[in-house]
Formats: structure tokens, sequence, C-alpha cells
């Protein structure tokens, strides 16, 4: 995985890069089997410029694009941009995200090149802008994008996937101060719930310490048009899926701004790319779950629709 992670890094870290470049990295590495493999670019013009969302479709042995029951699983690489130029030269360290993501779309399309396939189909998501503005956050500077939280979750989040894991850098706060990865409570329908004993396992398969667990506040998992204070983007995907969402953040011990540059540590990305990788094989081949499911519906019979959360909401 570290590979796909330098690789990636240095396609990611030039101010010419664009998705069409990402696009044409992966189908690279997918050879003769390109034709099975979904990879597609879509361009996205905002008030502040554009991006390049970046979706990749990878079919499993047993997964529904093949007519089977296997689950789907949606990895997401959340991020403002990846540069903030003309304002900072080089890739900020707001770009981990992107380039989980993309790390683990080189991983599983060269496995399927191999013939080395999972049971599940994998979507992988991510957007690519070199030329992002930022904004102020407490207590570092966040990186901004242009186009809203709206558009990407549009983009992103797509109703294949059965579950979701959402990797952002998470370095701007002093909530978790852990040099590494930190994994998130499950995110539902506007509930919080309890950390998932299987993504706790894997982490400690795939980290070799005990699982990093961040602080969620319920203004996290709503909207950012809201206008209330976010941890980062991380859980956004939860505001437009229906399905489990978990945020995989790459984290730091101080406070680092999403605008930095030379702040990037790759083998932290490879661990979250690693971490998604064997979160698909669980969950497409059934052996892990985001959340009790029955524990779920007994939550919601007793206490109702929380959906609203994921609304903006009314003065």
């Amino acid at each position: 995985m570290l590979k796909h992670v330098l690789t990636i890094l240095d396609l990611l870290d030039d101010p010419r890069v664009d998705g069409e470049r990402v696009a044409a990295h992966l189908r690279d590495l997918a050879g003769d089997v390109v034709e099975a493999i979904g990879i597609d670019v879509t361009r996205v013009q905002g008030d502040k410029g554009h991006t390049d969302f970046v979706t990749v479709r990878v079919p499993g042995t047993d997964g529904r694009s093949s007519g089977g029951d296997a689950r789907t699983l949606g990895v997401i690489g959340r991020l403002g941009g990846i540069g903030a130029r003309p304002e900072r030269i080089g890739y900020v360290s707001d770009g981990d995200g992107a380039t989980a993501a993309l790390a683990t779309a080189a991983k599983v399309v060269e496995m399927y090149a191999r013939g080395d396939r999972l049971p599940g189909d994998v979507i992988i998501g991510t957007h690519v802008c070199a030329w992002a503005p930022t904004r102020p956050h407490e207590p570092v500077p966040f990186m901004d994008s242009p186009v809203d939280m709206g558009v990407m979750n549009d983009n992103e989040v797509l109703p294949e996937m059965d579950a979701i894991v959402s990797i952002d850098t998470t370095k701007g706060n002093r909530v978790i101060n852990h040099r590494g990865i930190a994994i998130s409570p499950t995110v539902r329908q506007g509930y919080i719930l309890p950390v998932s004993p299987d993504l706790v396992s894997v982490y400690e398969s795939v980290c070799g310490e005990p699982a990093q667990v961040f602080p969620l506040s319920t203004q996290d998992i709503t909207p950012y048009a809201n206008g209330l204070y976010h941890i980062n983007s991380i859980l956004q995907p939860a505001v437009a899926a229906q399905v489990p969402v978990v945020g995989v953040a790459l984290t730091a011990v101080t406070a680092v701004a999403g605008s930095a540059t030379g702040a990037s540590h790759e083998v932290d990305i490879a661990l979250a790319a690693r971490y998604a990788l064997e979160v698909a094989k669980g969950f497409g081949d059934g052996s892990l779950s985001f959340c009790d499911e029955q524990e779920f519906a007994t939550l919601t019979r007793l206490y109702g629709d929380a959906t609203h959360l994921q609304g903006v909401g009314t003065d």
C-alpha cells in the first residue's frame, strides 16, 4: 500500500494535476481488465473555481453489480483541496483524505487485475483540486473548496453504498492527540451509535496498537450549512446517507492547519488506506458490521426518527 501512497502523492503534488490524470493512472493499473472497472471523472464548477470528482467502481466476485448479494462498501476521501495555490505552494495536509482513498482504489484495482478479488463491490470517491481556497477556523485554518458540501455529497455519496468509510485529515483540533489514524463512532440517520467492535478489531490488526477513537458532538453530524461548529467535514457523508458511516481520521499530536504544507506522513496515509481495504474485505464477506442492526431498530422504535438532524433546519 505504501507504494501506491507514494505514487499518488507524487501525482497529486503537481499544480497541473486533474481528475483525468488520476484516472489515467488507475486505468494503467487495471490493464487488460479496465473495461470491467468503472473509472469516471466529473468536473464541477463552483463559485471559487472547479474540482474534478473521481469515482472508481471495482466489482466483487459476489457483488451486486454482477447479480450477487454481497454488500457494497463506499470509501470516500473527504477534503477541501489537495493544494491551496496560489496562497500556498505545494500539496497541503488536507489532501491526505484524497490520497488515502485513491491509494485504496489503486490497490483494489491492482488486486482485481491480478485475480485477487474481493467478495463485494467497492466504490471509492474523492475529488481533485490543486487550487482550492482556505478559510478561518479555530484552532487552526481549514481548507475550503470550490464547491459546497451538498455538491460533494451529491457526487460522492452514492445509493449503491451499504456502508461508508469517510477518510479525512483531522489534525486541526485539540481533542484527538495521537499520531496516526483514529476512528469515529458509527453514525446513522442522525444518531451517534456505539463504536463497532468489529471496526476496533480491524484497527488493532492494522495498526498493532489499541484503537484510538475520536469524539463526536451532535454538531459534527449536522450539515455544514447550518453555521454550527464542526470538528471538520469527516462525517458530512452521514448527512446525505441513510446507511452507517464511520470516519477514519488522519491525526496528529499537535493541532496542524489543513492548509499546511510539508505536514503529511506517508506511513499514516498508508495506515488509513490499509484500514479501508481490510474493512472492505470483512464488510463484503459479511463478517464485519458497522452497527448492531437489532439494537438500532430498538433505538429508533423507542426514540423515533432522528433524520431531521441531517437537514439544515430553520431559525
